[in-house]
């Protein structure tokens, strides 16, 4: 099978090219920049630069691929939502283009909104786009990434995380590593066609104040954490630089799925995956925080 894969550098593509490579694939890794792989892994892929905004690019450098991890790649530009269409134009090309008849989209918890939940907007238009295609396509909606934690190791280091959310929130959170599994398994299996959804929800959901206490027993630092007022955290971003579509699509992700919002997909034995944030930040949070302090 010839599978590739997109941003395999980032938090859930490089594993997933790591179990690929385990399971006896050469996959395919598309990146604008080759010599970001690790060098054990070189040796072990096919490496295409590429800009993933590209739609020929990526349509030429999909040749012959049967399967495709995609992930839309990070937004660049002043407005989040046209960046991601830009992606869905890509990878709509190559799917097409080369007859590529599998994929598995890493989209998120949220997506099922279709509109209103900001920079997920994007992520619904790609799911929307791929099950227009009449290919095997299944859309993987996961929860909050632990490693969205890195975003705020400043604050972290000097006690604080700071959220939009309100504190008693509950949301799913899981590990990128274990989103990499499920996502192998289902480029892997044969057991499965047409429209599909799984999502991954982590072992549990948590609350921001649960979170609070969590990391403080893992990384021996006293975390305190408290909410922030939409407008505070808006006249932040915008005075750090960033344009208003930004700003008001990061906000919409916390806006659009704090209130009355109730996932697709309960969580079941399907939905739920084994890594802890205990122990994620005991292995991976705590290191991060000491080598800044």
């Amino acid at each position: 099978m010839r599978i590739a894969v997109t941003t395999p550098t980032g938090n859930v593509g490089r594993h997933v090219v790591a179990m690929l490579v385990r399971a006896g694939i050469r996959p395919r890794a598309l990146l604008r920049d080759p010599a970001r792989l690790a060098s054990p892994v070189r040796d072990e892929v096919d490496a295409v630069p590429v800009d993933l905004y590209d739609a020929e690019a990526v349509a030429a450098a999909t040749e012959g691929v049967d399967a495709l991890f995609w992930v839309d790649p990070p937004a660049v530009g002043e407005d989040p939502l046209a960046d991601y269409a830009r992606a869905t134009a890509a990878v709509v090309r190559a799917v097409t283009g080369n007859g590529i008849g599998r994929v598995v989209f890493q989209s998120s918890v949220g997506a099922e909104k279709r509109h209103g939940a900001g920079e997920i907007d994007g992520l619904a238009h790609t799911e929307t786009a791929l099950d227009g295609l009449g290919v095997d396509v299944t859309h993987l909606r996961c929860g909050y990434f632990f490693t969205n934690l890195g975003y705020q190791l400043d604050a972290l280091r000097a006690g604080t995380l700071q959220v939009t959310y309100p504190l008693d929130h509950s949301m799913p959170w899981v590990a990128p590593r274990d989103i990499a599994e499920v996502a192998v398994g289902r480029l892997l299996s044969p057991d499965w066609s047409g429209r599909c959804v799984q999502a991954v929800h982590g072992p549990a959901d948590l609350t921001w104040r649960q979170v609070a206490d969590i990391l403080t027993a893992a990384t021996g630092r006293k975390i305190h954490v408290e909410q922030v007022p939409d407008d505070t955290l808006r006249a932040q971003l915008r005075l750090a630089g960033m344009p208003d579509k930004r700003v008001e699509a990061m906000l919409g992700m916390a806006t659009g799925l704090r209130e009355d919002f109730v996932p697709e997909q309960r969580r079941t034995v399907r939905t739920t995956t084994p890594t802890t944030l205990a122990a994620w930040a005991y292995d991976h949070l705590r290191h991060q925080l000491a080598d800044g302090s």
